[in-house]
């Protein structure tokens, strides 16, 4: 599987995106939603990736600076048959190292606290991510769930 920056202009990836979307309204009331369309990713604050095997699309992450120390991970997304591959895991690998390599101190996300996203809380958990408050513009919200990881 091959990770690489994405410019967000491929079918595939807007697709994903639209699915990711369509899920996060399904599960959450939308005032809980934090998850952002292909026009708010396409800020300079955002670097987007996309995962591929060959042509097929394997997955999506994004980083967003926070701050010179901070980051937010972003719109971490597999579509269904690429779910229990290992695709997420690398995905949250990539984005780590990246983060790393750009200097941040802290890695930073926001999930639900609904059962749709336990596989995604039990992810970061097993990558070292631990419960934190709201953080950045993020108000208190019991279907928000925060986490954060101390970067080396």
């Amino acid at each position: 599987m091959t990770i690489s920056i994405d410019d967000l202009s491929g079918g595939d990836v807007i697709q994903l995106l639209e699915e990711h979307l369509a899920d996060m309204y399904a599960t959450s009331p939308p005032e809980s939603v934090h998850a952002l369309d292909v026009a708010k990713l396409k800020d300079p604050a955002i670097t987007f990736f996309a995962a591929r095997q060959g042509a097929e699309l394997k997955g999506c992450i994004a980083i967003k600076r926070l701050s010179d120390d901070d980051a937010e991970i972003k719109s971490m997304r597999t579509p269904a048959n690429a779910r229990r591959t290992g695709a997420g895991k690398q995905l949250l690998t990539h984005i780590i190292q990246f983060a790393q390599d750009k200097g941040y101190k802290n890695l930073l996300l926001e999930t639900g606290t609904m059962a749709f996203f336990e596989p995604a809380r039990q992810l970061y958990l097993k990558h070292g991510f631990e419960f934190c408050g709201p953080f950045a513009d993020y108000p208190e919200d019991p279907n928000s769930c925060f986490m954060h990881k101390v970067l080396k």
